[in-house]
């Protein structure tokens, strides 16, 4: 068995209290090893989640050990044995100390759901909340099952959308550093050819060596505009004040929009989806759905539904309200629970803007190509321009 490490307080064959940090594969073994070193153990916790604080636990880790977890319990494997075998093979070295300590709290004689809130920051609330609600109906298995799938989904469409999102930002990148270069270190030479030749320029080199000067003059002052510009868009961006309004504005460009809003309808129906099966009621369903949908406008909306519902209207009535969802997704809301099938529904919505997202996600370079390949040709050019029509004029009065 793999050891941790455990940060303990007890008392020594002195009587005085010492503390320090023991090795051991759970805390039952960091017990009786202390009481076999002469030491009366007062308080033994867990210190590898502290040590591992910088190892990220991705929505990837998460789904894996769902699905892990979900066929343990089917094979009717005791949790604590189950959570035990994966935290061994498991290579992710803050996720293996957060699943020792939970099974050392479900052996202590917590519920799973105790166990797994104390790490309410990894696992996130619509995590716990649903297995709660899953524990308490007794239908565990398939909850997770389904848990294990939205989170592989959710994975899955944020790969995609960064990987069509890395080729334009690779392109500009590499458009700005060769702009900065030729700024920095061709035109000068130039300038000062030009200048030592008299010759009158034209406005792009003007425009272009002036530039040239502002850039080499105040480049500390332009790293650090650029640098606070970044921290208070994301500052912005973490404000509950501002992130709506940020959100209506990047819900104006047209290749974005689309994208973000099928985003959101496919976290907010694969959540809702998943709790409505665990035995959430609807109320609190649209809440958390709301919440981990990651979209203000999307979080406003089902605000709205949950008030109207908890004041006792249907589903189907108040969805005529919501101006983010789409026509496509109020109606098949609407008629899933007309048909008394709306966790099923959701499941449908949702792998509907999966295939949607995919898609576009797949056609924004499509998109933006052709823009991008317009934009380099116009810097090129005005580059070009101003660097070699002085040199032409030069020609033109040496011959």
């Amino acid at each position: 068995m793999s050891q941790l490490s455990f940060n303990y307080q007890a008392i020594n064959a002195d009587g005085a209290r010492t503390k320090g940090v023991i090795a051991a594969g759970n805390r039952q073994d960091a017990y009786r090893k202390l009481t076999a070193a002469g030491l009366k153990p007062l308080r033994i916790a867990s210190g590898s989640v502290k040590r591992h604080r910088g190892k990220k636990v991705t929505v990837k880790d998460l789904a894996h050990l769902t699905h892990q977890f979900a066929v343990l319990m089917e094979a009717r494997i005791p949790i604590v044995d189950g959570l035990r075998s994966i935290a061994e093979q498991e290579t992710n070295g803050r996720l293996r100390a957060v699943l020792m300590e939970v099974s050392d709290h479900i052996e202590a004689g917590n519920t799973v759901t105790d166990a797994i809130s104390k790490h309410r920051d990894m696992f996130g609330d619509v995590y716990v909340e649903t297995v709660r609600a899953a524990e308490q109906s007794g239908n565990m298995i398939e909850v997770m099952h389904h848990l294990g799938t939205m989170l592989d989904r959710q994975y899955e469409m944020s790969k995609s959308v960064r990987a069509a999102l890395l080729y334009p930002i690779c392109v500009i990148s590499a458009l700005g550093f060769a702009v900065t270069f030729l700024l920095i270190f061709v035109v000068p030479k130039f300038a000062e050819m030009f200048q030592s030749r008299g010759l009158p320029l034209p406005a792009p080199t003007l425009i272009l060596i002036g530039f040239s000067t502002f850039i080499r003059t105040y480049w500390m002052f332009v790293l650090a505009s650029f640098g606070l510009s970044g921290y208070l868009w994301r500052k912005a961006w973490r404000s509950p004040k501002w992130r709506p309004r940020m959100d209506v504005f990047v819900h104006h460009v047209p290749v974005v929009k689309k994208m973000l809003q099928g985003l959101a309808v496919s976290r907010f129906t694969h959540v809702l989806g998943v709790t409505l099966r665990s035995g959430i009621g609807v109320v609190e369903a649209l809440d958390m759905a709301g919440r981990a949908s990651a979209r203000p406008l999307m979080q406003l909306d089902s605000e709205k539904l949950r008030d109207q519902v908890n004041r006792g209207g249907r589903l189907s009535d108040v969805l005529v309200g919501c101006s983010y969802l789409p026509p496509f997704t109020r109606r098949m809301l609407s008629a899933g629970e007309e048909a008394a099938e709306l966790p099923r529904m959701c499941d449908v919505v949702a792998r509907h803007y999966d295939r949607e997202v995919s898609y576009q996600a797949k056609q924004i370079a499509t998109v933006i190509e052709p823009i991008m390949v317009v934009g380099l040709a116009g810097v090129v050019l005005i580059v070009a321009l101003a660097i070699f029509l002085p040199l032409w004029n030069m020609g033109s009065l040496i011959a």
